[in-house]
């Protein structure tokens, strides 16, 4: 029976489906794999299970083999070759005066083809660069502009948790993330305090979102009034996490008590 295998290619990618073929594979193994710009060197990310044709659109490229001695070496040929190109187009860049933000350069495991990462604000017209880089390494090259979230990812980094950005270790893809996300976890609205290291909202804001969401069913919104072993008042905060809400006294004052202490009223008038 046919088993599909599921490969990564660098830490916290994408995991790509496939065909194991006639070989025994375990999670961290490395592999060679067949892919669309040739021969891919990958890890294996999860282990092989029964392929459902049903589930599978179209026809799984297969490991050609497991990795050797051999291709760990070219593989790290490769890596000294990326940080190269890096070094010398940078220099390039400042040279031409370009305004845009090299970050990163990937190799084909054949060493083919360089493919070179920026951010930019704007079209950037880099067709001089791409002349410049040809003649030097004597290879394909490609320049691709991504956004400043999959700069982050590839880059990598602390956040302010101080544990490596979740985009870099463990996301595949990113999710919408919204403003309300931190509303609703009554967090501060404060952009220094809930944006990541690139600069947009945190990924990890989607984490607990439906948590809080399912939580605050029971709770009566903010702005209702209530009435309390100390009163009535009306509803100024949430603490969901304790099981708790927060109350601003009609005769003055805040109250804060359980959830399943106070009862809904009318507003007066």
């Amino acid at each position: 029976m046919e088993k599909v295998v599921g490969i990564r290619f660098k830490p916290a990618g994408k995991i790509y489906d496939f065909s194991s073929g006639p070989y025994v594979l375990n999670v961290g193994d490395k592999v060679i794999v067949t892919t669309e710009q040739g021969l891919g060197f990958g890890v294996v990310a999860t282990p092989p299970v029964p392929l459902d044709k049903k589930e599978v659109k179209s026809t799984l490229k297969k490991v050609f083999r497991l990795a050797t001695e051999k291709d760990v070496v070219q593989r790290e040929k490769n890596i000294a070759l990326e940080t190269e190109a890096h070094e010398f187009c940078q220099k390039q860049v400042d040279k031409l005066g370009l305004e845009m933000n090299l970050f990163a350069v990937e190799s084909t495991f054949d060493a083919s083809k360089l493919t070179f990462f920026f951010t930019a604000d704007g079209r950037v017209d880099f067709r001089e660069l791409v002349k410049i880089l040809v003649r030097q390494f004597r290879l394909r090259i490609e320049m691709r502009q991504v956004g400043i979230r999959n700069q982050a990812k590839m880059c990598g980094g602390l956040g302010r948790c101080g544990r490596e950005i979740c985009c870099s270790s463990f996301i595949e893809k990113f999710e919408p993330v919204s403003i309300k996300m931190a509303k609703e976890q009554g967090l501060s609205l404060n952009p220094t305090k809930i944006s990541g290291l690139c600069g947009r909202l945190m990924c990890c804001l989607t984490f607990e979102d439906k948590t809080y969401k399912k939580l605050k069913e029971r709770y009566p919104k903010i702005g209702k009034y209530v009435i309390t072993d100390k009163g009535r008042g009306k509803v100024i905060r949430h603490n969901v996490i304790c099981n708790r809400l927060t109350v601003k006294l009609d005769e003055g004052g805040e109250h804060e008590t359980e959830i399943n202490q106070v009862k809904l009223d009318k507003p007066k008038g």
